[in-house]
């Protein structure tokens, strides 16, 4: 029998399952990828089919598995990293789902959530949560359930059915329904949470009237949850490693000091800064979130989100068919040397930080006669580089840091055109690494810490090196004049 050398990540994302085996340098060894389909019933609803999540993430993990041509006894253990705040409801003993899985991008209870800042109710929540009061997070979503599907509030109350985040059911369903348990980073998303006392918020359980027995128990990011159910081909792996998607990245960036950053280019873009184990509190409208946990001690993050980043290439790819793939964007952007005066502001549902806007909706302004789909392809590109700067520069501003240097992993990074205006717009290095699957791999690494297989994060630090860096080459004046452009554009998209 082969000793354990290698580690499998579960990385359930928004549009895609993806399962990667690595080694113990963080190299991947073999990928397998699956999309599944998205679900848009009404306006700004956003739904999965629970059981395409389940069905698509457990057979990339054997393609993955297969591929390496490795056998269950030299896998060390299995991380999951997964798309956050999604909710799932389902019964306790059958496991089928009561409804679809409600995605981040749902904005379906933004009215409930006005209901809730008017009755004055965020401060509260955003001092116990870090979180301010916002469709984008799970626990309105959960509420939505009880209050609007048949029966699911009388079947919560006689403990039937139970609730989670993508975590949580992959877990119940690794395990067979034996684990029903989610981790700090996924559970600080849910609003639910209290990040001070590290353990569910029963005021605002009690305010959102969700029932505590619906809820996971809450553990630390890296140790043993259970194994792998026997009856699955993987059966016997221990599940060792747990964080949501963006925090993982952070981790598989290796940023553990405080100040560091990474900027995930993903479905959204979603920039954290470690700050240690200290709770920042944001003054311009960003989230204070757990990072992870590692044994008993638990690091923090200042985080920014970007609700549609590499969503908008899909966006002319899929509705406008201006394009048939993400290279070719890059191709077709690189072919005019600027937008010619157009801005596309994807506010497709709404707008994320620094503006938490629900009812923004998107809009391209600058259009004339001689724009082209080269334009739209570079204004496109250019509009994540602008989300993305607005959130570092509400970063800057609530740590008192300038930063130099952003690591930046996730699809949407392998565009250099989009990189290098990156660099040129924040006016700082812009760092790719070698291995830009950081979220898969921040799980991996958790779940090894979490076995043993690491003793600890000074073991995999030096795991991380850099494949490109990119300069500022443009002059910052230039630069400002197209950001004011933007801000300007952002400004007549909103809703207020």
């Amino acid at each position: 029998m082969s000793s354990p050398h290698y580690l499998l990540a579960l990385d359930q994302g928004t549009t895609s399952s993806r399962a990667i085996v690595f080694d113990r340098r963080g190299t991947p060894i073999s990928v397998a990828q699956r999309e599944f389909k998205q679900h848009y019933p009404r306006p700004g609803w956003v739904e999965h089919d629970p059981l395409d999540i389940w069905k698509t993430q457990s057979a990339v993990a054997a393609e993955a598995v297969t591929a390496a041509n490795l056998s269950t006894h030299e896998l060390a253990a299995l991380g999951i990293t997964n798309q956050r705040e999604t909710l799932l409801v389902w019964d306790r003993k059958t496991g089928e789902p009561v409804y679809p899985a409600i995605v981040w991008q749902d904005r379906r209870t933004a009215d409930r959530c006005k209901q809730l800042k008017e009755a004055g109710h965020e401060p509260g929540i955003r001092e116990k949560t870090g979180l301010l009061i916002d469709p984008y997070f799970s626990g309105t979503k959960l509420q939505w359930i009880l209050e609007n599907v048949d029966g699911v509030r009388a079947r919560a109350e006689r403990r039937e059915v139970i609730a989670g985040t993508v975590d949580t059911w992959l877990v119940w369903k690794l395990t067979q329904g034996r684990v029903h348990i989610t981790d700090v980073s996924n559970a600080s998303r849910t609003l639910l949470y209290n990040i001070h006392k590290l353990e569910w918020d029963t005021d605002i359980l009690e305010l959102l009237d969700i029932p505590l027995a619906m809820l996971p128990a809450v553990q630390s990011s890296a140790e043993v949850y259970g194994e792998i159910a026997e009856s699955h081909l993987l059966g016997g792996v221990p599940i060792a490693g747990i964080a949501g998607d963006q925090q993982a990245a952070l981790f598989g960036q290796a940023c553990f000091e405080k100040g560091m950053v990474k900027n995930t280019y993903g479905t959204g873009c979603f920039l954290l800064m470690h700050t240690g184990s200290e709770r920042v509190e944001s003054n311009n409208k960003l989230l204070t979130t757990i990072a992870w946990q590692v044994g008993d001690r638990v690091d923090y993050a200042l985080e920014g989100s970007v609700f549609i980043g590499g969503a908008v290439v899909q966006w002319l790819r899929d509705e406008m068919q201006i394009i048939q793939s993400a290279p070719e964007c890059d191709m077709v952007a690189e072919t005019v040397a600027d937008t010619n005066g157009l801005y596309l502001v994807p506010a497709f549902t709404g707008l994320g930080a620094p503006h938490w806007d629900p009812y923004a909706r998107g809009t391209a302004f600058g259009l004339t006669r001689g724009t082209n789909r080269a334009h739209f392809c570079r204004a496109a590109l250019e509009a994540i580089a602008y989300q993305s700067g607005d959130l570092i520069r509400a970063m800057e501003l609530d740590s008192g840091l300038t930063l130099h240097e952003v690591r930046v992993d996730g699809g949407a990074a392998r565009s250099q055109p989009l990189m290098q205006f990156q660099a040129d717009l924040l006016q700082c290095e812009v760092v790719r690494p070698q291995t830009l699957e950081t979220t898969a791999l921040g799980a991996a690494y958790l779940a090894g810490i979490g076995v043993g297989y690491y003793e600890g994060i000074e073991a995999i630090h030096n795991n991380w090196a850099e494949e490109s860096r990119f300069s500022p080459s443009r002059p910052q004046a230039e630069m400002e004049r197209l950001w004011d452009g933007w801000t300007q554009a952002v400004k007549r998209t909103r809703s207020v």
